[in-house]
């Protein structure tokens, strides 16, 4: 299948760049070092080309994506790093060890979950910054101490210190080192082997953590990519130059509905620049010199890969003109 045959809107996976992007970051961080983040990509068929590289330690988002990670027999370590209070479609799993399961925990309530769903080992997730998840640094001991007490392995901490991710180079690797220094004071009470956080943003200076939870790096988008320059992009979304005006625009028939567009406007490949996104349109004013007709394909650059994605059945994986592999994007949904 050539990329001209594909139905459009489709989201289309460079393999070469993507191969390029799993080679930088496991130079770095090697085999279980890495804990890939499956919600950046929701695919169990991508996820396997990871385990391939030796990754087959993954962080989910969704009990979803744990279940479907399980079901294709990448459960070797699987951690929800997200507070969930039902984790009831996850006891089965658990009970025929058809997968070890962590989950994160930063309350008595979330405590209580796991240990009613029958999860066996939970990490306590510590505020470092992020105002988000996590509980007190000064209360992880607490936390930790009720877990071992309801029966549960506390396997050790994990801390996101997300609001760093886009910090500039010149102060993100002090600032880094600060939440960080949080995340260890509470390791120090809490025990455990792990020390999980960072991702794709700080995975060049993050020396702290055990191991680092990274997505984004695989696919990359244009508002990251600034921000970590070693990875390439290597998503696109295809379209169809749907409408032509004389006055100097074009339109393809990839809209709200095929792009994430919480960090801003897609990136229109060569063709031209994107003037605004409609429910099912993109226009964008075509580049002087170029040749736009009706019925051209474009590429677009998406600027949140994790939520594109999302919104899409299957990845195209391209080499060139050439398709050469399609992955079901499996884990979509709740």
């Amino acid at each position: 299948m050539k990329v001209h045959d594909l139905r459009t809107p489709a989201l289309l996976v460079d393999v070469h760049a993507f191969d390029a992007n799993v080679v930088t970051m496991a130079r770095r961080w090697p085999g279980t070092s890495l804990r890939p983040h499956v919600k950046a990509f929701k695919s169990t068929a991508l996820a396997r080309r990871l385990a391939e590289a030796g990754h087959t330690a993954f962080c989910c988002a969704t009990v979803k994506e744990v279940a479907g990670m399980a079901a294709a027999g990448l459960g070797e370590d699987l951690l929800l790093a997200n507070e969930c209070l039902d984790l009831s479609p996850l006891t089965p799993i658990v009970q025929a060890d058809r997968a070890r399961i962590t989950v994160a925990v930063d309350s008595a309530e979330t405590v209580e979950a796991a240990a009613r769903a029958g999860i066996r080992d939970v990490l306590v997730d510590v505020d470092v910054g992020l105002p988000r998840c996590g509980c007190d640094p000064a209360d992880a001991g607490r936390l930790a101490d009720l877990a071992r007490s309801r029966g549960l392995e506390v396997r050790g901490v994990m801390g996101y210190e997300g609001h760093l991710m886009r910090e500039p180079g010149a102060t993100k690797a002090e600032l880094v080192e600060r939440s960080m220094a949080l995340l260890l004071e509470a390791h120090a009470e809490v025990g455990g082997d792990v020390v999980s956080g960072g991702g794709t943003g700080t995975w060049d200076v993050n020396r702290w953590v055990t191991e680092l939870q990274a997505g984004s790096y695989c696919l990359m988008d244009t508002e990251y990519v600034a921000h970590a320059p070693e990875f390439r992009n290597a998503l696109f979304a295809l379209g169809t130059v749907i409408s032509r005006s004389a006055k100097g625009w074009a339109v393809l028939d990839t809209g709200l509905k095929c792009f994430a567009m919480d960090h801003g406007n897609p990136t229109v490949v060569d063709a031209g620049d994107c003037w605004f996104v409609s429910d099912e349109h993109l226009t964008f004013g075509v580049a002087e010199g170029t040749d736009v007709r009706v019925g051209d394909r474009v590429r677009v650059l998406p600027a949140h890969v994790d939520p594109t994605v999302s919104q899409h059945e299957r990845l195209h994986v391209v080499d060139g003109d050439e398709v050469v592999e399609v992955w079901e994007v499996d884990l979509r949904h709740w």
